[in-house]
């Protein structure tokens, strides 16, 4: 063997269980932090979920409708309009222009008139409510509003009738003697297409004087 031969250097072999341990420990490291990761993710999620089931608000519900308690399931962002129409089946308040304009949802909350349209049923939970259905003379017979309106021919269509004795009965609890100029200012908040405002306003006028 000649000089050459024997100053030839042996290639090195590589440690090939070592890279294999090496890579194993890479892919246990990356498992183990997504695994990590997926946990800290799960309970970020838990937490937040009990967050919100705690915030949640509350669907079955009692109302107290006409002098009647009711129990009723109300979405969280459900008008009471559609609580009274949809879930109670008192279609009396009526839908139209379903933006707080026109009072053919006029209801009274607390002996006030108020649009049924535009508040929220879970925020009336603690008052009292009264629709048309509502609406009665002391004998159980038509009240006297209703009476005057049928006298003096109020109702033309009649869509926005409900809204407009409500209105008008709300008006007479808190004022028995309005002048006609109050009576118009009380009612300006009822809409009618037919245009049959006077009738309605002598309607209340003449309400207003009986016994």
């Amino acid at each position: 063997m000649s000089d050459a031969d024997s100053n030839k250097t042996e290639p090195v072999k590589s440690d090939q269980s070592s890279i294999r341990a090496t890579r194993r420990s890479v892919i246990k490291g990356v498992i183990a932090s997504g695994v990590a990761v997926s946990a800290v993710g799960y309970v970020v999620y838990e937490r937040s979920a009990r967050k919100s089931a705690a915030g949640a608000v509350e669907r079955l519900i009692t109302l107290n409708v006409n002098g009647r308690d009711r129990r009723v399931d109300v979405a969280p962002y459900e008008t009471l309009a559609q609580t009274i129409r949809y879930k109670l089946g008192l279609t009396g308040t009526k839908l139209s222009c379903d933006r707080a304009e026109c009072g053919a949802c006029t209801v009274m909350l607390d002996g006030i008139s108020t649009y049924s349209c535009s508040t929220l049923t879970h925020s009336v939970r603690n008052r009292k409510i009264v629709t048309i259905e509502g609406i009665a003379g002391p004998n159980g017979g038509l009240h006297k509003v209703q009476q005057a309106m049928i006298d003096e021919l109020g109702p033309q269509c009649g869509f926005c009738t409900p809204g407009q004795v409500v209105a008008a009965v709300a008006l007479l609890n808190n004022n028995p003697k309005p002048t006609l100029e109050e009576v118009r200012h009380g009612m300006s908040g009822n809409l009618c297409k037919c245009g049959a405002y006077d009738h309605y306003l002598k309607a209340v006028m003449r309400a207003s004087q009986e016994a």
